[in-house]
């Protein structure tokens, strides 16, 4: 019955202002150990905002499910290890000048970021 809760959590969580969809998306990959975007045969999914060329991510299977319509339908949810995004992508997507865009919704594209904000919400903090 995990996945009802899991469902509902994550349908509460599209509902919410997109600062409260950050820290939510924070809190699940931290718990799961696993972020969220979409591929399709070309590669991930990018996203174009005025200013910036953005990588979706998510944080569960289900709700990058849920961006899977329409131009997406062909899109398939695509788990990535949270070392292999710290250690991989971040760097990456900093070498191409790509954003994050936190955890989009139908309507609302969610917080921009540079990956290096989402990476230091997700990383521990040294304590001194």
């Amino acid at each position: 019955m995990k996945e009802t809760a899991m469902t509902k959590s994550a349908q509460q969580a599209s509902q919410m202002t997109p600062e409260a969809r950050y820290d939510y998306l924070v809190e699940q990959a931290k718990a799961t150990k696993t972020l969220w975007t979409l591929q399709d045969v070309d590669g991930c999914v990018m996203l174009t905002t005025e200013d910036e060329d953005c990588i979706p991510m998510w944080p569960c299977e289900e709700s990058a499910k849920q961006w899977a319509v329409d131009d997406w339908a062909d899109c398939i949810p695509l788990a990535i290890p949270l070392d292999e995004w710290l250690e991989r992508w971040v760097p990456g997507m900093q070498d191409d000048d790509l954003f994050v865009a936190v955890f989009p919704v139908q309507d609302d594209l969610g917080v921009v970021i540079p990956p290096y904000e989402l990476e230091q919400r997700l990383t521990p903090k040294p304590r001194h």
